[in-house]
């Protein structure tokens, strides 16, 4: 067995990514990252790539600053399918971390969904504690292109950043 290892680095998500970005969701959902790009230049997000060597992004996730007072809620993370497990998430939330303390806050909080046992177990075992759930929705593209509504539970997590 080889084992492989990626000098990783994250960011600013740019317009020029989301070409390489099909493997994080459909055209409706890139579109409406890009459209986060725009908050992103306000001020009022981070949205980050995170990239070996090539610069071409395999795993992407927002900060938003508006959601609550005082906190950096992350969402929308995704990792490149075939390089789950390999800590490139780990290393999302790290650096999306760092832009949170950066800017002068000391909370994070995001929320899972329920049947997303994976990705709640990394964040726990990042030290994010759950604390609520809440329904959440979104509109979602079809493979034959029309959008319906998703819905899902979703547990909320919150972790005190040093």
């Amino acid at each position: 067995m080889t084992d492989v290892v990626l000098k990783l680095s994250a960011r600013d998500l740019l317009h020029a990514d989301l070409a390489s970005c099909g493997w994080a969701g459909s055209a409706h959902h890139l579109a409406g990252v890009a459209r986060q790009l725009e908050r992103a230049r306000l001020g009022e997000v981070d949205y980050l790539a995170v990239c070996p060597a090539t610069d071409i992004p395999v795993a992407k996730g927002g900060v938003d600053y508006q959601v609550k007072e005082g906190v950096g809620t992350l969402w929308q993370l995704a990792v490149q399918p075939a390089l789950q497990s390999c800590g490139i998430g780990t290393f999302l939330v790290q650096a999306a971390e760092l832009r949170i303390r950066n800017r002068g806050l000391r909370h994070a909080e995001l929320g899972v969904e329920e049947n997303n046992p994976r990705a709640r177990a990394l964040y726990e075992r990042l030290g994010y504690v759950a604390y609520d759930r809440q329904p959440d929705s979104w509109e979602e593209q079809a493979p034959d292109g029309t959008l319906r509504r998703y819905e899902t539970m979703c547990t909320l997590l919150r972790k005190n950043l040093p």
